[in-house]
C-alpha cells in the first residue's frame, strides 16, 4: 500500500529529471586495435579492452607487470629477474583499511608520482574515458588490495582530487577484470558511504562492466560532513551502476522507517551522504512522487521496500568493518 510520508521540499525547490547525470557514450564495446592486447598482471594474462600508452614500451603488443611495484617490460626473463630483487609485497602510502585479507591503501600521488601514473595507465587499459593520465600529483589514490601469503595483491583503486571541486567525491574508478564479478565493486562504494558507527553489510557482485564504475567515495564524504556524488560525465553503464547503487541505499534506508513519522530528503542526505538531486532522481525513478493538493510528495510503495529486503537478505554478503577504518581528512 502507498503511503503518504513526507513533504518534497529540503528547503529548495528542486528538479525532478529522469536521469540522475548527463551519460557519456557507451564504452563498452572492446577496441579491436588495441595495444598493448594482453597484459600479463601476476601470474594471470587479462586482455585489454583499449590502448594506452607507457613509457618506453609505447608499441608493445604485451606488457608483463610486477603487481606490486607496477614496473613493466615485454620481456619475460627481464622481468624474472626483476621480481627476485623487487622487495615490493604492497602499494606505496598509509594502509587506512584491513579486514582479514583485505585492505585500503591511501597514495599521495604527489609523493608516488611513477606508481600513481602507471596506475593509471593500467586503469586506461581497462576505462577509455575516465581515467587520470597526467598530472597525477593533484590526486590522491584509495587502493584495495586481496592479501595471501605472498603480498598485497591490486584489485582495484579509485582517485580523489586533493583539492575538491563542488561535491565531486570521486574522480575515476577501476576494479581490475580478474577481480570483477565478485563484489568488490559494491564493498568499496559501502566501504567510502557508510556512517562510521554503522556496521556494513554489501550487496554481491555486479556485471563486468558495471563495476568498474562505481568505486566512490561516500564514506569519507561523511567522515568529510559533505554529500557527494561521481564526476560528470558517467557513461551509460556507469550511470547504470550508480542508479542501482542509489537505488538500494534509499531503499534500506526507507526499511529502517516503516512507521507513520515524517521522513525529509534532509534526513537522507544526512544519513547517506548522497546529494539531494541524485535522491530526488531515485525516488522519481521509484515512482514514489505523488501530486496532494499540488504540491509534490514523496509517497512510498513498501511493497517495493519489501520485495527488496527480501532479495537483500538472500543475496551473498561480503562484510566490511567500520572499526577497522583508521582515516581521517
Amino acid at each position: 500500500m502507498n503511503q503518504s510520508v513526507s513533504n518534497l521540499s529540503s528547503g529548495n525547490s528542486v528538479k525532478i529529471s529522469e536521469e540522475t547525470k548527463a551519460p557519456a557514450k557507451n564504452i563498452a564495446t572492446q577496441d579491436p586495435n588495441r595495444c598493448p592486447a594482453v597484459i600479463r598482471f601476476g601470474y594471470l594474462k587479462v586482455p585489454t579492452w583499449f590502448s594506452a600508452q607507457f613509457p618506453q614500451e609505447p608499441d608493445a603488443e604485451k606488457l608483463i607487470f610486477c603487481e606490486y611495484c607496477l614496473q613493466y617490460t615485454q620481456c619475460k626473463s627481464v622481468m624474472e629477474s626483476h621480481m627476485r630483487k623487487c622487495n615490493w609485497t604492497k602499494p606505496p602510502g598509509t594502509e587506512i583499511y584491513r579486514n582479514g585479507s583485505l585492505s585500503v591503501y591511501e597514495v599521495d600521488g604527489n609523493i608516488d608520482k611513477i606508481y600513481c601514473d602507471t596506475l593509471c595507465r593500467i586503469g586506461k587499459l581497462f576505462l577509455n574515458d575516465k581515467t587520470v593520465e597526467y598530472g597525477v600529483e593533484k590526486f590522491r589514490f584509495y587502493i584495495m588490495t586481496k592479501n595471501d601469503g605472498f603480498g598485497n595483491h591490486l584489485v582495484g583503486y579509485f582517485s580523489k582530487k586533493k583539492q575538491r571541486q563542488g561535491n565531486f567525491n570521486v574522480s575515476c574508478i577501476i576494479v581490475m577484470p580478474q577481480y570483477q564479478r565478485k563484489g568488490y565493486g559494491r564493498l568499496l562504494i559501502e566501504f567510502s558511504k557508510r556512517k562510521l558507527h554503522e556496521p556494513t553489510n554489501l550487496s554481491s557482485c555486479l556485471n563486468k562492466y558495471h563495476v568498474l564504475l562505481i568505486f566512490s567515495g561516500y564514506l569519507l564524504s561523511i567522515v568529510e560532513k559533505q554529500p557527494g556524488t561521481p564526476e560528470t560525465p558517467l557513461t551509460v553503464l556507469g550511470q547504470k551502476s550508480y542508479n542501482s547503487y542509489w537505488k538500494s541505499v534509499i531503499l534500506e534506508y526507507l526499511a529502517k522507517y516503516t512507521s507513520c513519522d515524517p521522513i525529509h530528503i534532509k534526513d537522507i542526505i544526512r544519513t547517506t551522504g548522497l546529494m539531494e538531486q541524485d535522491i530526488i532522481n531515485t525516488l522519481n525513478s521509484l515512482n514514489f512522487f505523488v501530486e496532494v493538493f499540488k504540491k509534490t510528495t514523496i509517497c512510498i510503495d513498501w511493497n517495493v521496500v519489501d520485495a527488496h529486503m527480501q532479495s537483500k537478505k538472500l543475496s551473498e554478503r561480503v562484510q566490511i568493518e567500520r572499526e577497522k577504518l583508521n582515516w581521517t581528512p
